[in-house]
C-alpha cells in the first residue's frame, strides 16, 4: 500500500473565519444542539512565535471547538494582523479557512507542499506543538492546516 504523502489520510479539523466568535459559537451550539465551548485566545507572539509569510507578526486569534468525533469544528475570529485568518475573513467573510491533518516531520512536510506549488503562509507554537498553514487555495481550493504534536 502506498504511503500517502502526509503521512495520514485523517482530516481532524474544519476550520471556519468568522467576525463575532461568541455570536456564530451560540449559533452553532444552538443548531447542533451541543453545550457552548469555551473561547480561548491564542498565545502573544513571545510565546506562539507567529510567522506570517515568513515575518514575525503580532497576529492573535479567538478560538472554538466544536468536538465531533474524529473532527473538530475550529471557530475563528482574529486579532491583530496581518494573518491568514484575516486574509480569508476580509476576502469571503465568515467562510472555510482549513482542512487540518495531524502530521509529523513539519519541515518535511511543508518542503513537500512548497515544491508542489502549495506554499507555507502562517505558522506558529501552541503549547505542546506546533501548526503551518499551507495554502493550497490554486490546486485545492482551501488553505491546508498541518499540526504536529510534540
Amino acid at each position: 500500500m502506498t504511503q500517502p504523502a502526509l503521512g495520514t489520510t485523517t482530516v481532524t479539523q474544519v476550520g471556519i473565519v468568522v467576525h463575532d466568535i461568541e455570536a456564530k459559537a451560540k449559533a452553532w451550539s444552538e443548531i447542533l444542539g451541543l453545550p457552548m465551548p469555551p473561547i480561548i485566545t491564542t498565545d502573544s507572539y513571545e510565546k506562539a512565535r507567529t510567522e506570517y509569510e515568513g515575518q514575525p507578526c503580532p497576529a492573535r486569534a479567538k478560538l472554538a471547538f466544536f468536538h465531533m468525533g474524529q473532527v473538530d469544528i475550529e471557530l475563528i475570529e482574529p486579532i491583530g494582523e496581518p494573518s491568514t485568518w484575516k486574509d480569508q475573513l476580509d476576502q469571503h467573510g465568515t467562510s472555510l479557512h482549513h482542512i487540518a491533518f495531524k502530521i509529523e516531520g513539519m519541515a518535511e512536510k511543508v518542503s513537500y507542499l512548497a515544491e508542489r506549488g502549495v506554499p507555507l503562509v502562517q505558522r506558529g507554537e501552541y503549547t505542546g506543538g506546533r501548526y503551518a498553514y499551507v495554502d493550497g487555495s490554486a490546486q485545492l481550493g482551501v488553505v491546508l492546516e498541518l499540526l504536529e504534536n510534540d
